[in-house]
């Protein structure tokens, strides 16, 4: 018997596809056969960060999905509507729009520049806004529309208040935006989702604007990948206006082991994510 393909053929654009969470979500829908959009401003090699948005369109390929490299800044509305457009003029739709792209500066507030609160909320809350207006028209006429974006829970406890309150101000505003959205396009049958870590990832922002000492107490993007093809391959609104958590999500679906996750796999203490009360 033929494997059910959920995503085949479907459209989905991911900013800050280029490395980490992205480049792992594009693979995972890939391997459906979807039509992956790599929006991105890595066009060319870094010399500290792996991964541009060709290489990840040639690996999107590989496993078995079409791709399109986009260079995108996500500040600009030029520059987003160019990429909604090239997107619909290639595949002739969108089916979702997964807004992973990010900037992260973990300073209190007298050591950060209204220079990174401005680059932070443009990139993270902002491109939320910006991105979903103008994938909005062609997302209405997805049968099974998604909007994904990586922002937490909203906790109002201090230890999330007081350390880095530029910073989480923005990501709470990326879900206060899922959660308004939701509501606002149910009507148009578009799901639209916040995603969370429970765990650290290993991504380029653990090892560098965090501790790469985190790095071995943390878990592969993998589970977020998975979390989030749980969520696209939702259908009639299962999931909307909800700020989910990867374990979470998968345990929901009925996964029960998640040791294959672990960077390393002797860790016996997993490093909490940013924003996660586990109590």
């Amino acid at each position: 018997m033929t494997q059910a393909k959920p995503l085949e053929n479907k459209t989905i654009i991911i900013t800050g596809g280029s490395r980490g969470i992205g480049r792992e979500i594009a693979l995972k829908a890939a391997a459906d056969g979807a039509n992956i959009v790599i929006a991105s401003k890595s066009d060319t090699p870094h010399d500290k960060l792996p991964g541009t948005i060709h290489s990840v369109a040639e690996e999107v390929i590989a496993a078995g999905g079409k791709a399109l490299a986009i260079k995108v800044d996500v500040r600009d509305e030029q520059s987003i509507y160019g990429m909604v457009e090239q997107t619909v003029g290639t595949f002739g739709g969108i089916d979702a729009l997964i807004n992973n792209a990010g900037a992260i500066h973990l300073r209190g507030i007298e050591e950060t520049p209204i220079k990174r609160f401005d680059l932070m909320h443009a990139i993270n809350e902002r491109a939320v806004l910006l991105c979903t207006q103008a994938a909005l028209p062609h997302l209405k006429k997805s049968e099974n529309g998604h909007i994904i974006s990586m922002s937490p829970p909203i906790s109002l406890k201090k230890q999330w208040l007081k350390p880095h309150i530029a910073y989480t101000v923005t990501k709470y505003g990326m879900s206060l935006l899922t959660m308004g959205m939701a509501e606002e396009l149910r009507e148009h049958n578009i799901a639209v989702n916040s995603l969370w870590p429970k765990t650290a990832i290993a991504t380029a922002a653990v090892e560098y604007a965090i501790d790469a000492k985190i790095l071995p107490m943390s878990r592969t993007p993998a589970i977020m990948a998975d979390a989030a093809y749980e969520i696209l391959t939702s259908k009639n609104l299962a999931m909307t206006g909800q700020t989910l958590i990867d374990e979470d999500v998968l345990r929901a679906g009925g996964q029960t082991e998640f040791d294959h996750y672990k960077v390393d796999p002797n860790c016996d203490r997993l490093f909490p994510d940013l924003f996660v009360d586990l109590d």
